[in-house]
């Protein structure tokens, strides 16, 4: 094949962790499609720019990760349902001088929850931690499953209460309970724990007290690889079951890809592949 490759990307600060080259590689590969796709680090300050140049090379589209995600859902010209119930955005579409901004990040924890660990949302408890960017895109989806509470916390109390407000009316449809308990005394445990804080990025300890799981409860980090560790490790310990987000990440991508190229890739063997290529230290 001689044609150019159609040029995507991740942007993200920090970025040398990201798996998502190796994704889209194999997505590509097992569909078919011509596609490079690369990492890019931006600095914090630079993300309207990096966008820019992006286009300007001929960038089809790009994948958002900490701790861009408000600020691409703010420049994007389209903004999906998704993206603006959250504020959030991770996945951006260039084409004819326009940015479509959609959120892949809710679908691909829901399929992970429910397919991958085998745990279903309806009827649940929920401890949602963190009101950033990774919060807002979760929270949608996470509704839509009928789970019977969700609980947002997060260090600073307000940002969490105005999480909850923005998505007060979808939980009144859904039926479920939605509200902001305070991070360090949550006053209960939960069936399903989910980090989506950057506290794992910082190697700090887990952000909730020990008291919100129950025996045998789920316990997420949104992070996956050395930066879950310690969130992992601080579950296990607790008689929790601990999860990564490797398949979240893994779910999400595909989401995007069938936004850029129109076809599902098969996630579930990529997902497979990885986690077998990351035990034998690729």
């Amino acid at each position: 094949m001689t044609t150019t490759p159609d040029l995507y990307c991740v942007m993200g600060n920090p970025i040398a962790h990201s798996r998502s080259p190796w994704i889209h590689a194999r997505f590509a590969a097992l569909t078919g499609q011509h596609l490079r796709y690369e990492r890019r680090l931006v600095p914090i300050d630079g993300f309207a720019r990096a966008l820019r140049d992006f286009a300007a090379e001929g960038g089809r589209g790009c994948n958002i990760t900490v701790p861009f995600k408000l600020e691409a859902a703010q420049l994007a010209t389209h903004r999906s349902e998704r993206v603006q119930l959250a504020g959030a955005a991770n996945t951006l579409s260039l084409r004819d001088g326009a940015i479509h901004a959609d959120n892949t990040d809710g679908l691909g924890l829901v399929a992970d929850i429910e397919q991958g660990a085998g745990v279903p949302l309806a009827g649940r408890d929920v401890l949602l931690v963190g009101a950033g960017g990774a919060a807002a895109g979760v929270l949608g989806p996470l509704l839509r499953r009928q789970p019977r509470r969700i609980a947002v916390v997060n260090r600073t109390a307000a940002r969490a209460q105005a999480l909850v407000a923005s998505h007060a009316a979808l939980a009144s449809l859904q039926k479920t309970e939605l509200l902001a308990l305070d991070m360090q005394a949550p006053a209960a445990d939960f069936d399903i724990i989910i980090n989506a804080t950057a506290s794992s990025l910082e190697g700090a300890a887990a952000p909730v007290p020990a008291s919100v799981l129950r025996p045998g409860s789920l316990a997420y980090d949104m992070m996956y690889g050395p930066a879950a560790q310690g969130f992992l490790d601080w579950a296990a310990q607790h008689g929790a079951q601990p999860r990564d987000g490797l398949g979240m990440l893994v779910e999400q991508a595909a989401e995007a890809f069938l936004i850029w190229r129109g076809l599902r890739p098969p996630s579930a063997q990529v997902l497979a592949e990885l986690r077998a290529a990351i035990a034998a230290g690729a």
